[in-house]
């Protein structure tokens, strides 16, 4: 009996000591610094893009940024995802790659489209993109990697740009680590199965590249920042094997093919 008594006693003493604790917080300034964070977030992403439009050149043809935008939409809509809140910018580049910035903008460089064999192979390319910015690893990678006040400082005071530029060095030229991109890959492969896209020309172009089988090894850059192609082209196989799903062609071939046509102008 003195036991039990003893216990309670405890417990009611830690529970009181965990609600003093959780008093002393100061709750608005918490909830202050992830507003701060959301909005360091879209200045930060704005500074980037300003950065690439600087030294490289949008893509306007309307035709060419309709066709990517419906795939976007097809994937988004397939998987509840507010495409409003996607930013896609195509740019001219010899660079084969394409990845996210913070404040979900989204940046394909003209070369993989190019060179991307089918709209299977983009498609799988975007939807990868499309994860990281929806499982939030855009920021993560900033935050761990640069830090949240240089960031909020990045955005706050002066000298921006420049620390945008390098920032920008770490978003398209490093990889996530190793457990983001297996991340990334899954859902990937979850957003083509719910959008009726068959993910495996996604697998084969990561196999196709990570053997070298390209005549622009040395502007591939999205292959250098996704490591271990070969073992993550044989995961989405596997792990998309068993799907029953019949799928739907992504672009008619006249309408990727003039895509093609177009980019290459």
């Amino acid at each position: 009996m003195k036991k039990t008594l003893t216990q309670g006693v405890l417990t009611l003493g830690l529970f009181f000591a965990l609600w003093f604790a959780l008093m002393q917080l100061d709750w608005v300034s918490i909830f202050q610094v992830e507003k701060l964070t959301d909005k360091t977030e879209e200045k930060l992403g704005e500074l980037i893009l300003e950065s690439i439009n600087r030294s490289e050149v949008e893509v306007k043809d309307a035709f060419v940024i309709n066709s990517v935008d419906s795939i976007v939409e097809r994937i988004c809509l397939a998987n509840a995802i507010d495409q409003s809140k996607i930013k896609v910018h195509i740019v001219e580049s010899s660079e084969v790659n394409a990845f996210a910035l913070p404040d979900a903008h989204l940046v394909i460089f003209s070369a993989l489209m190019s060179n991307s064999h089918n709209p299977e192979e983009l498609a799988g390319v975007i939807a990868h993109e499309l994860a990281h910015i929806e499982l939030n690893h855009v920021m993560q990678k900033l935050v761990k990697e640069i830090g949240l006040s240089v960031l909020i400082s990045i955005t706050t005071g002066n000298g921006g740009g420049d620390m945008a530029k390098e920032t920008l060095k770490v978003l398209s030229s490093s990889a996530f680590d190793r457990n983001f991109e297996r991340e990334a890959d899954m859902k990937a492969v979850d957003y083509l199965n719910e959008a009726e896209i068959d993910p495996e020309p996604f697998a084969n172009f990561l196999y196709k590249l990570s053997h070298g089988e390209h005549e622009l090894m040395q502007y591939l850059t999205w292959i250098s920042t996704h490591p271990e192609s070969k073992e993550r082209a044989k995961a989405i196989v596997e792990y998309s094997q068993n799907s029953s799903i019949e799928y739907k062609e992504v672009l008619d071939s006249n309408t990727w093919q003039l895509l093609k046509r177009k980019l290459s102008d």
